[in-house]
């Protein structure tokens, strides 16, 4: 969707405090000796985002019908502020991972899991932004990053749907330099 600044930025200023008091509570509702635990929680749902991120390119933004156009045009716009409003990317977060993990766990639980996919999707956000509006230098990671999104914009897009890895492109064969 076109977003104005505000809805562009917001997700910038309001991720990292819902992923703060998230931690906060879920630290304390876990205590000190279910910590360690939570902290692995976090992690493996963090790398879980990466599989996640890579899903939502490939067969989401590329395949469904509006979201598909959207995508289109975010092809062709790059610098636009086109994305998605974070009332709704938070909101199906909460449906699809929070709520469901609370219901079949607890909040610590839910709150490890939340934690993982939103620090996931915030890199991923940031990685995205920084791709498209920054110069990085060669040979950083983000220029390779951006040099693989390019690739995808420009010449083939149906290749390098990671933004953040490159990993499960190079598992589903679908990785090119």
């Amino acid at each position: 969707m076109q977003l104005g600044l505000i809805g562009y930025y917001s997700d910038f200023v309001v991720y990292p405090l819902v992923i703060a008091v998230l931690a906060v509570a879920g630290l304390l509702e876990a205590g000190e000796e279910s910590a360690p635990g939570w902290i692995g929680t976090v992690l493996a749902c963090l790398g879980l985002w990466t599989l996640t991120e890579y899903l939502l390119h490939r067969f989401v933004l590329h395949h469904i019908p509006y979201i598909k156009d959207l995508h289109d045009r975010h092809h062709v716009e790059e610098r636009s502020s086109v994305g998605t409003p974070t009332w709704l990317s938070l909101g199906v977060h909460a449906l699809v991972a929070f709520v469901p993990v609370w219901v079949v766990s607890d909040f610590a639980t839910a709150s490890a899991v939340s934690c993982g996919l939103m620090l996931g999707y915030l890199w991923y956000i940031s990685v995205h932004h920084m791709i498209h509006h920054w110069h990085p230098t060669h040979p950083s990671y983000l220029y390779t990053l951006k040099r693989r999104h390019a690739v995808h914009h420009h010449i083939d897009e149906s290749v390098n749907f990671g933004v953040t890895s490159a990993l499960w492109d190079r598992v589903f064969g679908t990785a090119r330099l």
